[in-house]
């Protein structure tokens, strides 16, 4: 049972302008796009519940990438979702849970659900790759480049010797 054209009308507007809140620094208008404002961060396990969290996530990470802006590359609907694939894009000036400033810019390709109960906004749930953004911010390293090799043997030295005993071990 698929929905009316009507109401899928109606949702993409809301998605539509609570991305654009979010580019326009507008976290009033982007937390009032929600019945309950609730965003999910798969990658992290981040859930931020309620317009205080919702607005203190809005506030630590525009603090942190001041000029982040959204880019949506496609709409798709469900039943109960509008799923957004988009780029994120911004710039490292201020701190983010205790790392400094790194003034690098990053770009990541992600995926949000925006989940509904009808025609009211309930859920962001966002999915992404942690791993993208802080290697490009130049706190992790490709862990097939040699230097994601070595640090991963410093960082981690009982977990690779378990891997290379294993290995000698099944020869």
């Amino acid at each position: 049972m698929g929905i009316s054209d009507e109401l899928r009308e109606k949702r993409e507007a809301i998605v539509r302008e609570h991305m654009e809140a979010e580019n326009r620094l507008d976290y009033d208008a982007a937390i009032a796009t929600f019945e309950h404002p609730r965003y999910e961060l798969i990658a992290t396990g981040d859930v931020y519940d309620g317009p205080e969290e919702v607005a203190r996530y809005f506030e630590e990470t525009r603090t942190a990438f001041p000029d982040q802006q959204n880019e949506v590359i496609a709409l798709h609907h469900a039943d109960d979702a509008v799923i957004v694939e988009a780029w994120v894009r911004g710039t490292h000036l201020g701190p983010y849970r205790g790392l400094p400033p790194t003034g690098r810019d990053w770009e990541l390709h992600f995926v949000s659900l925006f989940m509904f109960e009808d025609d009211r906004l309930m859920c962001e749930r966002v999915y992404f790759d942690a791993g993208t953004v802080l290697q490009q911010l130049g706190i992790a390293h490709d862990p097939l480049s040699l230097t994601g090799r070595v640090a991963t043997v410093f960082n981690h030295p009982l977990t690779i010797g378990q891997a290379v005993a294993r290995r000698l071990i099944r020869r």
